[in-house]
């Protein structure tokens, strides 16, 4: 089980930190909405890995037989090595190549809020806003958001995964 998971957690890692990357430089001056949604694709694409691993588990490794539980780990291994790989990804982003990033998505949603909310709720959730942007100001609080994102949408693939997957032994009768 920890080949499985240390070669597709490689794989993963990789694919999350190399895609973040490359999804970074080719959606520059990209709406913030559409590297939104690039993002997640690419969060995504990275857990992609964590059904074969399960399966190749099962198939190759344990005789055809997996539980719920060793699916589950094997997943959840794959999606904390895939959030780990995102979250120093977003850190080195943060941190180095856009250090104004918080203020320009800040300032991104609040054009956005203005549009879209009547003046009353804009004003609170603007209030609400400007609260919390010291915390995104802070690459360790945007590296946590980013592995917890990646880390939960690996939880939900993990526990499909395991649940499409996992097979007893039968037992044969004779």
């Amino acid at each position: 089980m920890k080949k499985i998971i240390i070669r597709n957690g490689t794989y993963a890692f990789l694919c999350a930190f190399l895609l973040f990357i490359v999804v970074l430089y080719a959606g520059l001056g990209l709406d913030f909405g559409l590297q939104e949604v690039l993002g997640y694709l690419t969060i995504i694409t990275s857990l992609a890995f964590i059904f074969p691993a399960i399966e190749s588990y099962r198939e190759n490794v344990n005789n055809g037989v997996v539980s719920f539980k060793n699916a589950l780990l094997i997943g959840l291994a794959i999606s904390a090595l895939a959030g780990i790989g995102f979250a120093i990804a977003d850190t080195l982003y943060v941190v180095f190549i856009n250090p104004d990033f918080a203020q320009q998505y800040f300032e991104y949603s609040l054009e956005k809020m203005e549009n879209e909310l009547p003046l009353e709720e804009f004003e609170i959730k603007k209030a609400e806003l400007e609260g919390q942007i010291a915390q995104y100001n802070n690459p360790a609080f945007n590296a946590i958001v980013m592995f917890l994102t990646v880390f939960l949408m690996g939880t939900l693939i993990s526990i499909i995964s395991a649940f499409i997957l996992q097979r007893k032994k039968l037992i044969h009768r004779q």
